[in-house]
């Protein structure tokens, strides 16, 4: 009886012959450049910092939501990440080849819901909602009175709550000048809305009446470019629900 060699394949019923036409034609052991020139290689670059943005930005959002993060870290970082996602899609070409949130998740085969919604948003939830530590209602020990755009004030040098009704109600005002004056770009109304938001948290923790208003048109605003503008029926409703927003405000101060 004879050895039957071993075959280095296993057989088939039908004979096989590899065609050289397959064979790679490249040196495998060579670097490949995916950009041709520094433009692209920046792009790339840019796109993969968004990526990385919004991986880590969803992390964060389920590290906050489990309170594995302390509110302050979770506002820094978060506020970075928001700042450095609009830096990067500031760029008209990053922006173009992004597209849009939605079109960039399928591309990529992103499940990012938590981040989905913080960019919707474009504020951490930690300015969105008031900090429950806020507290209004105290008094202080010695108190001078002041009145300030309808709104009587009270102030002390060991509390700042007078300092930031006056803040919040010059933001109030700064708004309804601009849209006066017509400067109805995001990126001047976007900021104003931020430092309204911001300053009537730091007043009260309660939900006032159409204070939703702001972080709806925050959001409103989020999802346009920095140089497009409100139509006039948009800046109408915008001092409209603002205006309703800031007697709501006016009136957990009585």
């Amino acid at each position: 009886m004879y050895a039957q060699s071993q075959l280095a394949y296993a057989p088939t019923p039908y004979s096989y012959t590899p065609s050289t036409n397959l064979t790679a034609t490249i040196n495998l052991d060579q670097e490949v450049k995916l950009a041709d020139n520094a433009a692209e290689r920046d792009l790339y670059e840019s796109l993969a910092e968004i990526y990385s943005i919004i991986i880590t930005l969803d992390t964060l959002e389920r590290a906050y939501l489990r309170d594995s993060i302390k509110e302050c870290e979770y506002t820094e970082i978060c506020d970075r990440l928001l700042r450095q996602y609009k830096s990067h899609l500031a760029d008209e070409t990053v922006l173009a080849a992004f597209r849009d949130l939605e079109s960039f998740k399928y591309e990529w085969d992103l499940e990012v819901p938590k981040a989905t919604e913080r960019l919707r948003i474009g504020l951490p939830a930690t300015v969105e909602t008031a900090p429950a530590n806020s507290h209004l209602h105290q008094r202080p020990v010695s108190t001078t009175s002041a009145s300030f755009g309808g709104i009587a004030t009270t102030s002390n040098t060991g509390h700042v709550n007078a300092t930031h009704i006056v803040s919040a109600s010059e933001n109030f005002i700064t708004l309804f000048d601009a849209i006066k004056m017509n400067m109805l770009s995001k990126d001047t109304l976007h900021p104003i809305l931020v430092e309204i938001i911001q300053a009537v948290n730091k007043v009260t923790d309660r939900d006032f009446e159409n204070k939703g208003k702001i972080v709806q048109w925050l959001i409103t605003l989020n999802q346009m470019r920095a140089a497009e503008e409100l139509t006039p029926e948009m800046a109408r409703e915008v001092q409209f629900d603002l205006n309703a927003a800031y007697d709501g405000f006016k009136s957990v101060l009585e």
